[in-house]
């Protein structure tokens, strides 16, 4: 019987890489791969298709492309890359075009990588929280929120996908500890002594492979994370991990706004969102849940058992 092709955009990403690699892992399933990508010669995608890949050319900024790439499959997994940009109105109208796409390929099961609205909490008006380019609290949020209802509207069959807080984001995003003057590591999060969710990218492919092979799951939004901690607790998992002192250092989302690298306002409201709204945001990112995607789902010092000497710690 042939194998249900699961169409991955960001095929060479985080995300979708990690999807790619859970299918492939599964030689008993029932779904095969086919990887999207703008550069289909490129050297992360040539990789992929040594290892038996279907690779495909396909470009989110254009819909007729996404069609072609996702024709003849039977799922999709639609994810977006506002760091690539910093555009909210680009971040909605790519996630329109993976929405059109799905619908006119006919796709069975489409899983739509999102995030919460963050202006249901806090609204325009809230002078709790700077807004952002004029219409955004957290854009690369709200943006993707915006997005949602295309794949509704269209009749897509969708699982809307919350995932959390990249460990690896410690690695290649700057967020990792770093040296003060007096030579010793701090770790920085403006959450005071709020639980942040989050998880290793790996686990984010590995629960949505789960979520391909629950059909119930469609037109439900589920969250997903390996370990919800505080700051404090990150940092001595850190300390633990790397041999040496690290200090938690909680600053507020006024500070660390200010800290001028770009996107510096976007995360820190992140945060303060994250943090204001804790119960809800943690609630929705059920850890047993994401087990039973996933029972490989790794803790944080699991993670940092094998990634820590990745850490930069200058």
């Amino acid at each position: 019987m042939a194998r249900k092709i699961i169409a991955v955009t960001g095929a060479t990403g985080a995300q979708g890489g990690g999807l790619v690699r859970a299918i492939l892992a599964d030689k008993s399933s029932e779904f095969a791969v086919r990887a999207i990508t703008r550069k289909p010669a490129g050297d992360k995608a040539q990789a992929l298709a040594k290892l038996g890949v279907e690779v495909v050319a396909g470009d989110l900024d254009d819909m007729a492309s996404l069609s072609k790439a996702f024709a003849g499959a039977y799922g999709a997994y639609c994810v977006t890359n506002f760091w690539e940009h910093f555009s909210g109105e680009k971040e909605t109208a790519q996630g329109q075009a993976l929405a059109k796409a799905a619908k006119q390929a006919g796709l069975q099961h489409a899983i739509w990588s999102t995030f919460e609205d963050t202006r249901k909490a806090f609204p325009l008006s809230d002078s709790r929280m700077p807004t952002l380019k004029d219409k955004y609290k957290v854009p690369h949020f709200d943006a993707k929120a915006a997005a949602d209802h295309y794949f509704r509207d269209l009749g897509v069959p969708t699982t809307f996908l919350l995932t959390s807080f990249y460990w690896e984001n410690l690695i290649g995003f700057g967020m990792g500890p770093k040296k003060g003057p007096d030579g010793k590591l701090a770790f920085v999060l403006p959450m005071g002594n709020k639980k942040l969710p989050g998880i290793a990218v790996e686990d984010i492919g590995k629960c949505a492979f789960g979520i391909f092979k629950r059909p119930d799951l469609i037109g439900k939004t589920v969250g997903v994370a390996g370990e919800h901690l505080t700051g404090a607790q990150m940092a001595a998992a850190l300390a633990q991990a790397l041999g040496q002192p690290v200090a938690f250092n909680a600053v507020s989302p006024d500070v660390y706004r200010s800290f001028g690298f770009p996107g510096a306002d976007d995360l820190g409201n992140m945060f303060q969102f994250k943090a204001e709204t804790e119960s809800a945001y943690c609630g929705a990112r059920d850890l047993s849940f994401s087990r039973s995607l996933n029972p490989e789902l790794q803790t944080f010092a699991k993670w940092l058992s094998s990634n820590k000497s990745r850490i930069p710690l200058e």
